[in-house]
């Protein structure tokens, strides 16, 4: 469930952004992941009261699967129709498309977590101990389609696969979409072979607010689990910008001429997936780190992960020994990734009722893929486009400027963090 979960995302997250350049809709990549954190906003918190009132989250996951895959192949259609290296000729049904597609996908990532907690505990398993081996599963899914779209041609036809280098790579055409767009729904029916996942039903009267599943936002009472989540918003306003941009950054060297031969600039995508190879070794060390040192030590060292995950992208370029910086941006991402999300939705887990599990992990994606990715992406965006500009194909500029205030607002939401978040002085059991 897990590979083919982060499978569906890792066939587009990292290297749409040079699809949509082709496209016609460059100046536009920040408002591509800014829906993401949009729809994310309410979307799982919705199917999270859905999983926990009516639909067993396992099912509900399929079901918002096949929507999304029926979407995104929608997407592919469109670029199909287009033609490789062509403006898209309806870029809104285009935005439209990709918008219903990520709706119904955002919400799974908790669907995924809250099954998945679900099916340990029913048979006796550690959520902290035994949910990360499983967890990194995601990872090496998203790292699988990484390769295949970087390495993948397709021929002239839109159809037949080639090895021929001088076909057209998925990493840079609408076949990213395709390959998505399918695994959701081979995912789809997968979905239907796992265990049931029973809904925890409550005795006695139900108020209004638990009748409408709004009771998650109880959580903001207490002052550690309000603190948690305001700075979980902040700490989502990272998520996504390397997603978006360090892609086109990457490959905005091949504009260079002293750079444009080099391995990296031409093969963006496999260099960032170090990033996610990083991540599948670092759900391993959560267990250990999370039950000796707190959810408050480990969040630390996701926040300070972003301030270098950011610095060395802005000292980098694709030539030795500049790339040895962004392999090392590369490798930092696993910390900086896993240590807030992978380790947040457990602590969440272990802090609500069991009522409310699916609810309290919507919340909690609302707040770091939604308020904070939305909030973020735009604000990066803005950032990018003010420094930088679309010429012959690639987005050049001053960049390093752009990564270094990415770099600096981090290291000011770590220093606050450290300061005011004050939880129990307990590790996490």
């Amino acid at each position: 469930m897990n590979f083919l979960e982060f499978a569906v995302w890792g066939a587009y997250l990292t290297c749409m952004g040079n699809y949509l350049g082709v496209a016609g809709l460059g100046d536009k990549i920040s408002w591509f992941y800014a829906i993401q954190g949009i729809v994310s906003i309410f979307m799982p918190t919705l199917m999270g009261i859905v999983a926990d009132k009516w639909i067993q989250p396992q099912r509900l996951l399929g079901l918002c699967h096949l929507l999304a895959g029926g979407f995104m192949l929608g997407c592919w259609w469109m670029g199909m129709e287009a033609g490789f290296g062509q403006e898209l000729p309806n870029k809104s049904m285009f935005i439209a498309l990709y918008t219903l597609s990520v709706a119904f996908f955002m919400p799974t990532i908790a669907l995924t977590n809250t099954a998945a907690f679900a099916i340990l505990k029913k048979n006796g398993m550690d959520t902290v101990k035994d949910f990360p081996p499983i967890r990194v599963l995601g990872t090496v899914g998203f790292i699988a389609t990484m390769w295949f779209v970087n390495c993948a041609f397709v021929d002239d036809s839109g159809f037949g696969f080639t090895l021929a280098e001088n076909a057209h790579k998925f990493q840079y055409t609408y076949m990213q979409f395709f390959v998505s767009g399918v695994l959701s729904i081979v995912l789809f029916a997968y979905c239907f072979t796992l265990p049931e996942c029973k809904l925890e039903k409550k005795d006695g009267k139900v108020s209004l607010v638990e009748s409408l599943g709004l009771d998650a936002f109880k959580l903001f009472k207490r002052k550690q689990m309000a603190l948690f989540f305001i700075f979980s918003a902040l700490l989502g306003m990272c998520l996504q910008v390397t997603n978006g941009f360090a892609g086109p950054f990457i490959t905005s060297f091949k504009g260079m001429p002293e750079f444009a031969d080099t391995f990296a600039a031409n093969n963006a995508t496999l260099l960032t997936s170090i990033s996610q190879i990083s991540e599948a070794l670092c759900i391993l060390m959560i267990p250990y780190f999370l039950k000796r040192f707190g959810i408050k030590i480990v969040m630390l060292m996701s926040l300070f992960a972003w301030v270098f995950r950011f610095g060395f992208f802005g000292i980098g370029n694709p030539a030795m020994p500049g790339v040895l910086l962004f392999i090392l941006s590369c490798i930092v991402y696993g910390v900086a990734f896993d240590f807030f999300n992978v380790s947040g939705g457990i602590f969440v887990d272990q802090e609500c009722d069991p009522s409310i599990k699916a609810s309290a992990q919507g919340l909690f994606m609302m707040m770091t893929n939604g308020l904070g990715a939305t909030i973020g992406t735009l604000a990066a965006g803005e950032i990018v486009n003010s420094f930088c500009e679309w010429k012959d194909g690639f987005l050049v500029g001053d960049w390093q400027s752009c990564w270094f205030i990415f770099a600096g607002f981090a290291l000011v939401v770590g220093i606050t963090f450290a300061l005011v978040f004050k939880p129990e002085q307990k590790p996490i059991d």
